[in-house]
């Protein structure tokens, strides 16, 4: 069977759309006509990123977010361990979404169940939705019968991270608006305000005060084309740089040059080691071996850097060599990572020992992150509290001096 997209009319001439599964376009049609529908359209179900051809190539692929992943996974959890046979859970996930992109993925997924394949092969054929670990955990508790289980540690996984990030939106959200106003109320100071109130100075023939000429300049500068130009220019030297990050040997360079800009990198190794830590704990837990987790692991870490000295740790311990004393060696990963990697091999709790690691780097990153945040407000306050506080006095100032020759 195939999953299909639809679009019909119902008795009322309204525009019905969903998802069915059909052997062909032809038994779809006439389940839509028993169910009173008149079918309009009938197209496959392309779920996240399936298809082929100039077609796939141009259409950007769907994500699920990670409240979707984690509701799924959550759903997928509860209903595998009632007992019932994954392609009723497939199934009864579909009907119990929403959104009409998670219906076809999901009917996608079921039908390669159905033809023979495990949940962890059909989930792989859509990497904008299952990442390698996702699929890797899905298929280790496949394997050990415990896919129920698995999943319950995925979807508390994915809403953990979820919270992480929550609170570090929620942490800027104070900070990045009060600069957002501070900017538009220097913008329109100087471009509509600040004119008009200087230009009777400006046409006095008077020596103006030398902050009350520098703002009469930057306004005229904002005025002129020449900002636009400015702007312009910032945002194509943007897309250039990211353009330029797209290659890894770039990455590399700017990846490790931030790591030596102190202060910033402690956040940096803290904020992708943890995730590192957190993740080889799920996956050893879950019964994948230490060399695949190191791999899948691997590619969770965001600076380039790290990303290679971890691959390097996976082929030292292909070669034979132990866990800890490779991560030693790369001189990157922070010393308690690796005493926690050499107690976990020497009682055989690796797992437990890696997950202790990412909890309390989690933890510190916190209060690193929550005493910036409150570092971060006060001073965006007096930084443009004392932009305007110079814009006034450049107003001001001029007037002082008329006061004192009356």
């Amino acid at each position: 069977m195939t999953a299909l997209r639809y679009k019909a009319l119902d008795l009322q001439g309204r525009t019905v759309t969903g998802v069915m599964e059909a052997d062909d376009e032809r038994q779809l049609r006439q389940r839509l006509r028993q169910q009173n529908l008149r079918p309009l359209m009938v197209t496959v179900a392309t779920g996240m990123e399936s298809g082929s051809g100039l077609r796939h190539l141009l259409k950007p692929r769907r994500r699920l977010s990670v409240n979707q992943l984690s509701l799924l996974t959550r759903q997928l959890a509860s209903l595998i361990k009632s007992g019932l046979p994954v392609d009723e859970v497939l199934r009864l996930t579909s009907e119990q979404s929403r959104g009409d992109h998670i219906k076809g993925l999901l009917a996608q997924v079921r039908s390669r169940v159905m033809e023979g394949q495990s949940l962890a092969q059909a989930m792989s054929e859509h990497p904008g939705a299952f990442d390698r670990m996702y699929c890797a955990m899905v298929r280790a508790g496949e394997s050990a019968g415990f896919l129920g289980e698995v999943l319950e540690r995925l979807a508390l996984h994915t809403e953990n991270s979820q919270q992480t990030r929550q609170k570090l939106q929620t942490a800027l959200i104070y900070p990045l608006v009060l600069m957002g106003v501070s900017i538009s109320v220097v913008v329109l100071l100087m471009t509509f305000v600040v004119p008009r109130l200087v230009s009777m100075f400006a046409s006095s023939n008077r020596d103006l005060p030398v902050l009350t000429q520098v703002l009469i300049n930057v306004s005229d500068f904002f005025r002129s084309g020449w900002a636009l130009l400015l702007l312009i220019a910032v945002l194509a030297a943007i897309a250039g740089f990211k353009a330029w990050l797209r290659r890894s040997d770039n990455r590399l360079t700017w990846h490790s040059l931030l790591l030596r800009v102190p202060g910033l990198r402690n956040t940096l190794l803290q904020m992708d080691c943890a995730r590192f830590a957190s993740t080889m704990a799920i996956l050893l837990g879950s019964g994948v071996p230490l060399l695949d987790a190191l791999r899948i692991a691997s590619e969770v870490l965001n600076n380039e850097q790290l990303r290679r000295s971890a691959l390097a740790v996976a082929g030292r311990v292909q070669e034979g060599a132990s866990f800890s004393k490779s991560l030693q060696q790369e001189e990157v990963f922070p010393a308690l990572l690796v005493q926690m990697a050499a107690n976990g091999e020497a009682n055989g709790t690796l797992a437990t020992q890696l997950d202790y690691a990412a909890g309390w780097q989690s933890r510190e990153l916190d209060v690193r992150l929550g005493t910036l945040m409150a570092l971060l407000e006060p001073l965006t306050i007096v930084l443009m509290g004392g932009l305007i506080t110079l814009i006034m006095l450049a107003v001001l100032l001029p007037v002082f001096d008329m006061s004192s020759l009356i």
